[in-house]
């Protein structure tokens, strides 16, 4: 698990540093560039002339720096300061003196296509408005020339916090960033723009990280060893039962995938749930799992209702949603297995546009950003789209795209359940804690990726995982497949039972 941080966390975790643990700045600052001089020096030649355009911030003073360490060790080096020098931070001005002082090249305006080599250093994590006047210009410029660019922190231009473009951005071959990965190199456009992310250890104390408390994290593949251990001494029981409630007359494909899934992220048992019509191609493609119907058309007798009561009640963990369709029969089921069972829930699909038009659980409220408040019992997990989660927050779609982690986690903030926000960057939150999920690829933008994702999830909650660990791991696992998958299948092909057979070579991992 790695940390993310946005901006005002980044500089309370610098000035902690300094100030409270008495660390000077400077320090840090030479710490840097001696981490940036090593990665450039692991991708450039001698004969590569090498240019540093820096801003007038601490960002600037870093790639001085890094000119002057190059300098010292015969690379043809120079600098461009952009800005009024006169303004520049006291750090920055003092690697200033020290680098005219050891026969730097300071200039205030050259040709950027005389260099084959660019550092960007001419913002950092602080910038808050559009970048317009003469730096807009400079990195027209370095866009438009054929050099190896390295970023440092973050490519000048985009947002810390978000990841969006201010006007303009350096499109770097390499970032490298300091201390803690920062929210807005992962999120898009702006991983987009950052290239290769290098996170360079430059001194920043554990203790100060943990000072300012970061609730926003990614995961790596080490972090597979959070999957649900497996005892030795076990039944199919011991591995929890998941009952997918899904499909409808002609619908037979999603409960297939999100069953299917369940059985191959480790289920003991795992039951469909589905309309009669579907009995014989659920029981010819899947034989392992278990089959039950209902009668969509007689779910007002109460025969029948006891029944799928029955059903909920032999589950360790449920499925609802995955192509049920949008009627009353389909609202009446959702209402059935929110009103009688505790154990977890995953809302997927069609159940969550249906769960948008009850009273109960989604109410108007002005006050905030987005329309609607949304408050779900605590044995939920969400799973919706951007679509899906305009229709619950009743909202724009765009609303929602520009504010993927925020609209996250304000939607959950002091409830009790748990959000999975799907997108090229799926956010998971408890209101608490965040997760940003980086791996998976875009040919998992198909017909029934989501249904396998469902099918993941509970079966992680069966074998008794946490609901929002659950969730994050599953993502994590559903995107790692995903990648799996495309190095036989192509980005162009990949289809969704592709991820489910990639699954057993993620988890063999």
């Amino acid at each position: 698990m790695k940390y993310l941080v946005d901006a005002a966390k980044m500089k309370a975790i610098d000035e902690y540093t300094s100030n409270m643990l008495g660390i000077p700045s400077l320090v840090l600052m030479e710490k840097a560039a001696m981490a940036i001089v090593e990665l450039i020096r692991s991708k450039i030649t001698r004969n590569d002339r090498i240019l540093a355009v820096c801003g007038t911030g601490n960002n600037g003073g870093d790639g001085i720096a890094t000119v002057r360490m190059l300098k010292g060790l015969g690379y043809n080096a120079d600098v461009l300061i952009i800005g009024d020098e006169k303004r520049a931070t006291d750090q920055t001005k003092q690697q200033l003196f020290i680098a005219r002082n050891l026969d730097v090249k300071v200039y205030n305006n050259v040709k950027v296509s005389e260099y084959t080599v660019i550092i960007d250093a001419i913002f950092g994590i602080g910038l808050s408005k559009p970048v317009v006047g003469v730096f807009e210009q400079i990195i027209e410029s370095i866009n438009t020339c054929d050099n190896k660019v390295f970023s440092v922190d973050i490519p000048s231009g985009i947002h810390a916090d978000n990841g969006k473009v201010m006007n303009i951005a350096v499109k770097a071959d390499y970032t490298i960033t300091f201390g803690v990965n920062k929210i807005g190199l992962v999120l898009y456009p702006g991983c987009e723009y950052a290239g290769e992310i290098l996170v360079a250890d430059i001194g920043f104390p554990k203790k100060a990280i943990e000072y300012v408390k970061p609730s926003v994290f990614y995961y790596e593949k080490e972090d597979l060893t959070r999957l649900p251990l497996r005892k030795n001494y076990s039944n199919k029981g011991t591995f929890g039962k998941v009952l997918i409630i899904a499909g409808s007359r002609n619908m037979s494909g999603a409960c297939y995938l999100s069953a299917k899934a369940a059985c191959r992220t480790g289920a003991g048992l795992v039951k469909v749930l589905t309309v009669e019509d579907n009995r014989s191609i659920i029981q010819s493609l899947l034989p392992e799992a278990i089959l039950s119907t209902y009668d969509p058309s007689n779910l007002k007798n109460k025969l029948e209702v006891d029944r799928i009561i029955q059903e909920l009640k032999w589950a360790t963990s449920i499925v609802i949603g995955p192509g049920i369709g949008i009627s009353a029969a389909s609202d009446h089921l959702l209402d059935i297995v929110l009103n009688h069972t505790n154990v977890p829930i995953v809302i997927d699909a069609d159940a969550i546009t249906m769960l948008a038009g009850k009273s109960q659980y989604i109410s108007k409220d002005n006050e905030k950003e987005c329309y609607c408040d949304i408050d779900l019992p605590e044995n939920v997990v969400v799973t919706p789209h951007l679509k899906e989660m305009s229709r619950l927050l009743d909202c724009e779609v765009f609303n929602v795209k520009e504010n993927l982690l925020p609209v996250t986690v304000n939607a959950v903030k002091g409830k009790r359940y748990v959000l999975a926000l799907k997108d090229a960057r799926t956010i998971v939150s408890d209101g608490v804690h965040s997760y940003i999920n980086l791996s998976g690829n875009n040919g998992m933008a198909t017909a029934g990726a989501g249904d396998v994702l469902t099918g993941i999830i509970a079966a992680m909650l069966a074998q008794g995982m946490d609901r929002f660990d659950a969730t994050a791991l599953s993502v994590y696992v559903h995107g790692l497949a995903g990648d799996k998958a495309i190095e036989s299948k192509s980005v162009y092909s990949l289809i969704a039972s592709d991820i489910i057979e990639a699954l057993p070579l993620v988890l063999h991992e």
